[in-house]
């Protein structure tokens, strides 16, 4: 992960750093991460709380100058929009980005109210920006929510990939670096049955990656490469080297 500090017009932006702190920032995240060989990167405005279910544009302006001046060209990247589907697309589009991660997909009661999903709108829209190459990372288990219904994780998992054309499954713990059960991680992963991807994406640490890259196809990982393991601190380069190392063994 690559967390955005808190963007304009957010309770925690600093206007005291302004746009070019937010760039800093990142920048000096990525300056650890990049060396140490991370598959991937995602840019993320973490730093929103709280979160908003639809996007300003001065927010997608600045996380698409962030993204357009701290992209890496030599592998892939991807975009997350807390909590707005359509400018995480916009984003990607924009910048060349990969893939986007979110909650495509339900209706929740949550945090930020009640939130309802429209994965309709969303791959039309992609459909209509010819951008069927950004990748759409389906959240199946969003943080700081709950669902609204009586199926179990692995039904749902298996509904979002064959009506909603998730190219992957990602299954989260209820907060920001807080891991889900193993056991929800495999029921998605054999629910799936191999059609697409799953991933662990909250909770990833260097010690327990190892379990779950037993059973996931991957992980998403923020906190656990953070200074002291909180999510809103800068990247750590002994942390991320350390989960680097478990990961890889």
């Amino acid at each position: 992960m690559a967390h955005l500090p808190a963007l304009p017009g957010t309770p925690l932006y600093d206007e005291r750093l302004g746009v070019s702190g937010i760039v800093d920032a990142v920048r000096a995240d990525l300056e650890v991460l990049l060396p140490a060989g991370v598959d991937a990167v995602m840019f993320c405005n973490e730093g929103d709380r709280p979160y908003a279910l639809r996007a300003g544009p001065e927010g997608i302006a600045v996380m698409t100058r962030v993204v357009v001046e701290l992209a890496p060209d030599d592998r892939p990247f991807g975009v997350d929009f807390l909590w707005d589907a359509h400018a995480a697309l916009a984003i990607a589009v924009a910048t060349g980005a990969s893939f986007v991660r979110e909650v495509t997909t339900g209706v929740y009661e949550s945090d930020m109210g009640l939130w309802n999903t429209d994965a309709v709108a969303l791959l039309r829209e992609r459909r209509r920006l010819g951008a069927e190459h950004v990748r759409v990372l389906c959240n199946v288990s969003p943080e700081l929510a709950s669902p609204l219904g009586r199926r179990s994780l692995g039904e749902v998992a298996r509904s979002v990939v064959m009506s909603s054309l998730a190219d992957a499954v990602l299954v989260s713990g209820p907060l920001q670096g807080a891991e889900p059960t193993l056991e929800a991680v495999r029921e998605v992963k054999d629910a799936v049955a191999g059609a697409v991807p799953v991933l662990l994406n909250t909770g990833a640490k260097s010690t327990n990656v190892g379990e779950y890259l037993a059973v996931a196809d991957g992980v998403v990982v923020g906190s656990d490469l953070k200074v002291d393991g909180y999510t809103w601190n800068p990247v750590d380069a002994a942390r991320t080297e350390q989960f680097l190392l478990a990961a890889r063994a």
